[in-house]
């Protein structure tokens, strides 16, 4: 199979065989994504903050003793 067939049958797959979201589907999945994304962002900062903390108090008490 040559390179030009391969273009032409994945260009026929994108037009005739693919479901594409309406605008609306897909702007309430970018939604539904973005606030995923934060809200996972902000669970690992609070978790690297508590580490953070944790690991530097260690360190502190190690001095200390």
């Amino acid at each position: 199979m040559g390179l030009a067939t391969y273009i032409k049958e994945s260009y026929n797959e994108l037009v005739n065989h693919v479901t594409w979201p309406t605008w609306a589907e897909a702007q309430k999945n970018t939604v539904t994504v973005a606030v995923f994304s934060i809200v996972f962002a902000l669970i690992i900062y609070g978790i690297d903050t508590v580490f953070s903390t944790a690991i530097t108090n260690y360190f502190e008490w190690i001095k200390q003793a």
